[in-house]
Order: C-alpha cells, then sequence, then structure tokens
C-alpha cells in the first residue's frame, strides 16, 4: 500500500526499514510523548515483525507507514492509523534531522485523507503524552467529518 503527497511517499513499511526505524526510535528525544521506548534493536525487530503481520490481517484494521522522501526514498518517519469501527487514531513520528521541515503536517494530513476517503472513517483521533506515566494531562484532538465539513475539537 502506497499513497503520495508533494513531497512524500507514504507506504507499508518492510523488514529492510528495520535500521532506518531504529535510527530514530532509539533517541530518548523521540519517544519521551510515546507510550514506548526508547527502543532496543530487539525492540525495533519486533515492532516490525508486528507491523508484517498486521499487514496481512482481513479486513486490515492497523496501517504503520514509513514516510519517505519522495526525492531520494530515504525514510525519515513514519505514521499510524489504527480502525475501530467507524473512528479511529492516528499518529506520527519522525527522525529529528527531519523535523521543522512540514513533513509532519504533511504526512498528517494526506493520513486524514487516506482514513475519511479510503477507510471511510467518521471520526480521527489523537494524543500526545507529554507528560508520560503522569495520568490526566495528554493533549486530545479529534476531527471529525460530517458530510462536507469537518469538526476539530482540542482540550487538555
Amino acid at each position: 500500500m502506497q499513497f503520495e503527497t508533494d513531497r512524500l511517499i507514504i507506504r507499508d513499511i518492510c523488514r529492510s526499514d528495520w535500521g532506518s526505524i531504529h535510527t530514530y526510535t532509539s533517541l530518548p528525544q523521540v519517544t519521551r510523548h510515546t507510550a514506548w521506548g526508547p527502543n532496543t534493536e530487539e525492540d525495533t525487530k519486533e515492532y516490525i515483525e508486528q507491523v508484517l503481520v498486521s499487514q496481512l490481517e482481513k479486513p486490515r484494521q492497523d496501517y504503520e507507514l514509513a514516510v519517505c522522501l519522495k526525492d531520494t526514498g530515504i525514510l525519515i518517519g513514519g505514521v499510524g492509523i489504527h480502525v475501530k469501527d467507524t473512528n479511529a487514531e492516528m499518529g506520527y513520528i519522525l527522525n529529528p534531522d527531519y523535523q521543522g521541515k512540514g513533513y509532519a503536517t504533511e504526512a498528517a494530513r494526506a493520513l486524514l485523507g487516506f482514513g475519511f476517503s479510503t477507510l471511510d472513517v467518521h471520526r480521527i483521533y489523537a494524543t500526545c503524552r507529554p507528560m508520560r506515566n503522569i495520568t490526566g494531562h495528554n493533549f486530545y484532538f479529534r476531527r471529525e467529518q460530517h458530510g462536507s465539513f469537518c469538526r476539530i475539537f482540542s482540550a487538555y
């Protein structure tokens, strides 16, 4: 599975991606707002194997995708969308060498389009864990599709 934006290719993860993915998932500054990590090599390899299994599920509910630069093919991060009924949770993570260039925004917009158009979900939400291991302080984002308009909510 693959789709593109102006600057990115967003595609299924493959086993050979593990080294590029481990480059950023092993960094504490990347994983401090996640529920996992920093990853050991074994953690990253297990993650890749889980992703490969989820790609074979019918119907597919989990999409963990590689974000690659269109002009070079370099894997710079990942996005994910996980479907439950008519809802989905999305997330993204980037190698710090590629942050601050609008890639996350571009990938997230494409993922929202994929979710609403291709997966036909009605609600997509995301959470951030700025204070991991402390409950009650998660940022919550939700975008709902209602016919021809969307609503965006956020709260602490």
